[in-house]
């Protein structure tokens, strides 16, 4: 505010300049203060990354296709399959399917805004949307919460299993679920018995696992090799 002196009295100035002092002094220790900490980028605003052996463009869907050893990277998150098809909408979100041959299963893996936290899976399909940062495995899915990459923390088997990585909450659905290569026929999978599995580790057990006491993680033989 840009104030006139000749419009005030002496009197009438020293009162306005004492609140003025008392009105910087008040605000003197917020602005000393450091800003708030802000949260890394989300992953689903990270540029989409694909390495793969051939690639090919449906122009009339907008569609890329990619096939063979197909790696797929969005910020933290990773995505391999043996194809992977992605799109984006005119809100320039992102949405890529993996799937597998069979032979192997596609895998996925995100980290966690948890310190040395991780979420992976496999699955015969596995969709990312990026808009809602929803990932779902479909068909004899798993998904395990990692402690460091070395301890499963939690797991869960079911025919569909959706996960939402900005709740950090996943469910899992069991029965004959659709898994079919985009392109293909369609395909029905079932689990063995038809139930969804869960395995929850107490949280002291994993904390302990992580510094060591701990059995360590397995690896696979249904994930086509772990990212580096």
């Amino acid at each position: 505010m840009k104030l006139s002196l000749h419009c005030f009295a002496t009197a009438h100035r020293a009162r306005q300049f004492a609140r003025l002092l008392a009105l910087l002094a008040c605000a003197a220790p917020l602005a000393l203060m450091p800003g708030a900490a802000h949260a890394e980028q989300a992953d689903k605003d990270k540029p989409l990354n694909v390495e793969a052996d051939n690639l090919s463009y449906d122009d009339l869907k907008q569609i890329n296709i990619f096939t063979g050893n197909v790696v797929l990277t969005k910020g933290t998150i990773i995505i391999k399959a043996d194809r992977v098809e992605v799109h984006q909408d005119p809100q320039g979100y992102q949405y890529a399917t993996g799937t597998s041959n069979g032979t192997t299963l596609a895998y996925f893996r995100q980290k966690r805004d948890t310190p040395n936290t991780y979420i992976q899976g496999n699955a015969l399909r596995i969709d990312y949307d990026s808009k809602n940062d929803v990932t779902t495995l479909t068909g004899r899915g798993l998904v395990q919460k990692l402690q460091g990459l070395t301890v499963v923390a939690d797991e869960v088997h079911g025919n569909v299993i959706r996960y939402d990585g900005q709740t950090d909450f996943y469910t899992a659905t069991a029965g004959s679920d659709i898994a079919a290569a985009p392109g293909t026929s369609t395909t029905t999978t079932t689990t063995t018995t038809g139930r969804v599995h869960a395995m929850l580790v107490p949280q002291n057990t994993a904390s302990a696992a992580v510094a060591g006491s701990g059995v360590p993680l397995y690896a696979s033989p249904k994930i086509d090799g772990a990212p580096k």
